[in-house]
């Protein structure tokens, strides 16, 4: 069990602490969607360029009412997305909806970011999935250069297709590996495509030196965290909040070092918890799990990385608590080792600081 203290001399914290701002809080960002990252205003300005309707949760009544417990919510959900990754249309809307989320990640202290791309879902527009996700590489890097921000991709399977598709875009993935792609994923609706399907695909992957980052733990139980940690060797689980149902499972995560990726704002929106407070961090944090904040898909959710981390301090973590959350988010990052070592020390200034 992790010890909850608020000072890095471990005393108890002062009444009239400090509040240091968030957003100058040093961060690694390693659970974004790339649709999903998009600007609300770039959403809408793209839409009117090129004639696509956007349904009211898009435009007027942003950022929509979800629920996905339910495979009708979740139809829903997946129904805007893919309305949102339609109004990408050509390389320089790719290239802005990347440049603009890298501007954003700098402007809140995120900088280190690993966004997540299933390239099978813009292919059919952009030449082919091998081309998309050249494309994708080469606008990161510029972003990067022009940011400072240090950005690698997750290639990312979809559950809710044939297991074979998984296997081709792993093959992808590994053909990047060391070029920009650091790790192979699995999104999409959990209660579709168990893990155990998709081995032969994370195996594919891994000889490729990518780390294993699926899904798993929200819309369904601890047994699919089980399966990612079994059946796909997960070096990092996306969300796997519900892992706090079962201590045993929280202890085995905690002892393999097997990062969490939570994302407290979009668990509550999806209806997994109904309100902030229900949201197991602080049982998670206490049991020692790594725990990486992310935001998931801002665009539909309405809340950015800085905001995770809002959520955090009103759940009642410190600022000693949220450095050490930002802490975990550096250490969980495939980010190279002289980048870690300047994030640690930026999150130690800026917990050193008076605020």
């Amino acid at each position: 069990m992790r010890a909850v203290t608020a000072n890095p001399d471990g005393s108890a914290p002062h009444p009239k602490s400090p509040i240091r701002p968030v957003e100058t809080l040093p961060k690694a960002h390693l659970h974004l969607h790339f649709t999903g990252s998009m600007r609300h205003e770039t959403l809408v300005e793209l839409a009117d360029l090129h004639g696509v309707r956007l349904p009211d949760a898009l435009r007027d009544h942003w950022p929509p009412h979800l629920l996905a417990t339910d495979e009708k919510g979740w139809f829903r959900f997946q129904r805007l997305y893919d309305v949102a990754r339609s109004v990408l249309r050509g390389e320089s809307d790719v290239r802005r909806l990347v440049r603009e989320t890298v501007e954003d990640e700098a402007a809140e202290g995120s900088d280190w970011l690993e966004i997540q791309v299933d390239p099978s879902g813009y292919g059919g527009r952009f030449g082919g999935i091998t081309a998309f996700t050249d494309l994708v590489l080469d606008a990161t890097r510029e972003a990067s250069e022009r940011t400072g921000v240090g950005v690698a991709v997750v290639i990312a399977a979809n559950r809710t297709r044939h297991p074979l598709d998984a296997r081709t875009l792993a093959r992808l993935a590994a053909q990047y590996a060391g070029r920009g792609v650091v790790g192979f994923g699995l999104s999409n609706d959990e209660r579709r495509g168990r893990p155990e399907e998709f081995a032969r695909a994370f195996t594919i992957a891994a000889r490729a030196g990518l780390g294993s980052m699926p899904h798993g733990g929200e819309l369904c139980g601890p047994d699919s965290v089980r399966g990612c940690l079994d059946a796909l060797g997960a070096t990092r689980v996306g969300h796997g909040v519900r892992s706090a149902e079962d201590p045993a499972l929280m202890d085995q995560i905690a002892a393999r070092g097997v990062p969490l990726e939570v994302c407290p704002a979009s668990n509550v929106a999806l209806g997994v918890y109904p309100e902030p407070s229900a949201v197991p961090l602080r049982k998670l944090y206490e049991a020692g799990i790594q725990i990486a904040l992310g935001a998931d898909d801002p665009l539909l959710f309405g809340v950015r990385l800085a905001g995770q981390y809002s959520l955090a301090r009103r759940l009642g973590f410190t600022d000693a608590e949220l450095a050490e959350l930002a802490r975990m988010s550096v250490r969980a990052s495939c980010a190279p080792s002289d980048v870690t070592a300047r994030l640690l020390a930026g999150i130690d200034a800026w917990l050193a600081a008076s605020g």
